[in-house]
C-alpha cells in the first residue's frame, strides 16, 4: 500500500533529523577519524561502548586525548620549578584535563545525547533534578541513598557498647566461639569516615570475620567532631587510643591486648606506642597492626598537593565553628580519583539520568564525619607538610615522641595501588620501628586492599623479607600468595599466643552494656 501523504513522516522528529545531520558528517568525516584511531587508549572506559565509534565522537574523543598528552607533557617540560611544585602543577593539570573530556558534556557524549533524543529529553530532567538535590545536599551522591541504614544491613554484627567518653564509644563484639584467645583485640579506625568500613555487609566484614576466629574484638567508634570539640588535639586522640587499651585490660583482667590502627588512627597508635615506651609501659600492647598507615610523610603522595598556605588558609576560614564539615574533606579525596568518584557520576547520573546504584562502599565513602579544626590543622602543618614525627620533633601527653623507641612485634599491611598512603610511604614504617616488624603488600588500594575476605577470592597480597633496605628490594625477592592476606594476619596474631579462655560476652564482666552495637556515635551527623 503506498504511504499516506497526509499523515506525518515518523522519521521526520527532531530525533531523527540530529541523527541524520549527525550520520551526514559521519560518512564525510569517517576517513579522518579512522586513520587517528590509534591516538585512543582502548582501556579508557570514559569513551568505550558503540556510540564512540560514531566518527563524528570518535574525533572529539581522539582530539582530547590528543590535547590531553600535550597539556600534561607541558607541565613536565616547564622549567624553573622544583618537584614539589612539579607535582602541584601535573595534579592541577590533570584536574583540569579530567575536567575538559567531551564525556562529561550531554552535547558530545554520544551515549548521553542518544538517550537524551530517545526519551524526549526526559533522562536530563531527571539528570537536572538530581544535580538540584546534590547542591541542596552539599554533596556528590555516589549510591542510593535509602539503600542503606546503618545497624539494619550495614554494621551489623552483634555487640554492646560498654564504654564511652566524649570522644569515642567501645564496642565489644559478640563471640560466636565457644573459647577465644586470652589477648583481646580492640581496632582504632580513622575518626576521618566511620569506623564499619570494617563491617559493611556480612561477607565483606573484617569485624565478623576476625570473632570467628576466636578473638574477642573491640571496636572504636570516633564521635563526629562538632563545636564542643574545638579545643580537641592529637594528645586527645593518643590518650583515647590509651584508654580504650587500659578499659579493656581492666575489664577483662589481661596484661595486654593486640591492637589494629587503620591510616590516619595508625598514624596515632605509632605514637601512642612511642609515649608508652617512654613512660615504661610499652607491654600493655603485645602487637600492633597497621593497615595502610604512615608515620614519615616525605613521600606521602598527592595529598601533599594540598598543603601550602593556600588551602590551610581555606580550612581555617571553613572552620569557624571549631570543627571542619567532612563533606569538604570528601571533596577533596574525590578529587585524588576524579575520573571515578566525580566525573563518573556526573555522567551517568546528570547527563544519563541513570538510577543511583545499591553499594555499600560507596554509601559509607559518602557517610562523612566532622573533624575539630585545631587538630586538623596541626595534621596537615606538623606531619604532612613538616614531616615532624619521623623527625622526633612532636611530642604528646608531656613526652617527645621517639618512634625508635618502640619495640612492639608489628603487621605492617600495605595497599600495592593506594592513592591516599601510597606503599612506599608505609613502607618507612620498618625504618623507624626496631621490634620484629613483617610487612605484607596487598593487590589493590587503600579500601579494597584491606576490605578483602578470603571467601571473595580477589587479588593477592607478596610476603617477603621486611628487613630489606626499600620497597624496591623487598617487592623484587617477594613471594605472591593469591587471595586475602587476612588468613596470613591471624595465623601471625596465633603465633604470639595460642593460650584459650571461655568466651567473653559483653555486658556481663566489668563493664555494664550501654546500649546496642553500632551504637549512637557513628549516627550521628
Amino acid at each position: 500500500m503506498a504511504d499516506d501523504p497526509t499523515q506525518p513522516d515518523p522519521t521526520a522528529t527532531p530525533a531523527a533529523g540530529v541523527r541524520a545531520v549527525l550520520d551526514a558528517w559521519g560518512q564525510v568525516l569517517a576517513p579522518v577519524a579512522a586513520a587517528g584511531r590509534d591516538a585512543v587508549d582502548p582501556k579508557d572506559r570514559r569513551f568505550a561502548g558503540p556510540e564512540w565509534e560514531h566518527p563524528v565522537f570518535d574525533l572529539m574523543r581522539q582530539g582530547y586525548t590528543v590535547m590531553a598528552d600535550a597539556m600534561m607533557k607541558s607541565v613536565d617540560q616547564a622549567p624553573g620549578l622544583d618537584d614539589a611544585a612539579r607535582d602541584r602543577a601535573r595534579f592541577a593539570m590533570r584536574t583540569l584535563v579530567e575536567a575538559m573530556s567531551p564525556a562529561n558534556s550531554p552535547f558530545t557524549n554520544p551515549k548521553a545525547l542518544n538517550k537524551a533524543l530517545d526519551t524526549g529529553g526526559a533522562s536530563l530532567a531527571e539528570g537536572f533534578a538530581k544535580m538540584l538535590a546534590d547542591f541542596q545536599r552539599g554533596q556528590l551522591t555516589h549510591t542510593d541513598t535509602q539503600a542503606f541504614e546503618v545497624g539494619r544491613n550495614i554494621a551489623t554484627t552483634p555487640g554492646k557498647v560498654v564504654h564511652e567518653t566524649p570522644l569515642y564509644q567501645l564496642i565489644q563484639y559478640s563471640p560466636t566461639t565457644d573459647e577465644v584467645a586470652t589477648t583481646p583485640l580492640v581496632i582504632f579506625p580513622p575518626w576521618i569516615n566511620r569506623f564499619y568500613i570494617l563491617d559493611l555487609s556480612p561477607e565483606k566484614s573484617f569485624i565478623r570475620w576476625a570473632v570467628e576466629q576466636g578473638l574477642t574484638v573491640f571496636m572504636v567508634s570516633w564521635k563526629s567532631a562538632d563545636a564542643s570539640m574545638k579545643d580537641v588535639v592529637w594528645d586527645d586522640y593518643i590518650a583515647a587510643q590509651i584508654d580504650a587499651i587500659d578499659t579493656i585490660r581492666d575489664a577483662l583482667d589481661v596484661k595486654s591486648v593486640h591492637t589494629i590502627g587503620y591510616c590516619v588512627a595508625g598514624t596515632t597508635l605509632a605514637a601512642a606506642l612511642a609515649v608508652l615506651a617512654a613512660k615504661g609501659e610499652a607491654k600493655k600492647v603485645k602487637s600492633a597492626t597497621f593497615f595502610t598507615a604512615q608515620i614519615d610523610f616525605s613521600e606521602a603522595g598527592e595529598l601533599l598537593n594540598f598543603i601550602d598556605d593556600s588551602y590551610l588558609q581555606l580550612i581555617e576560614t571553613l572552620s569557624g565553628d571549631g570543627y571542619l564539615d567532612g563533606r569538604y574533606l570528601a571533596a577533596t579525596f574525590n578529587l585524588l580519583r576524579g575520573k571515578d568518584l566525580i566525573w563518573s557520576p556526573v555522567v551517568n547520573h546528570y547527563l544519563m539520568g541513570d538510577k543511583h546504584p545499591s553499594f555499600d562502599l560507596l554509601h559509607w565513602n559518602g557517610d562523612t564525619t566532622n573533624l575539630p579544626a585545631k587538630w586538623h590543622k596541626a595534621y596537615l602543618t606538623d606531619l604532612y607538610r613538616d614531616n615532624k614525627l619521623a623527625q622526633g620533633l612532636v611530642e604528646a601527653l608531656g613526652e617527645t615522641i621517639d618512634l625508635s623507641k618502640v619495640e612492639t612485634p608489628s603487621y605492617i599491611q600495605a595497599g600495592r595501588e593506594d592513592h591516599i598512603a601510597p606503599a612506599e610511604s608505609v613502607w618507612k614504617v620498618t625504618h623507624h620501628f626496631v621490634g620484629p616488624l613483617k610487612f605484607v603488600l596487598a593487590g589493590s588500594g587503600h579500601i579494597a586492599g584491606v576490605v578483602n575476605p578470603p571467601a571473595a577470592g580477589k587479588y593477592q597480597y607478596w610476603t617477603g623479607d621486611s628487613d630489606a633496605k626499600s620497597l624496591a628490594d623487598f617487592v623484587s625477592g617477594a613471594t605472591e600468595h593469591k587471595g586475602s592476606w587476612w588468613p596470613d594476619w591471624i595465623e601471625w596474631i596465633r603465633d604470639l599466643g595460642a593460650k584459650q579462655v571461655p568466651a567473653r560476652v559483653p555486658g556481663e564482666g566489668k563493664l555494664a552494656a550501654i546500649e546496642d552495637a553500632p551504637g549512637r556515635y557513628v549516627k550521628a551527623r
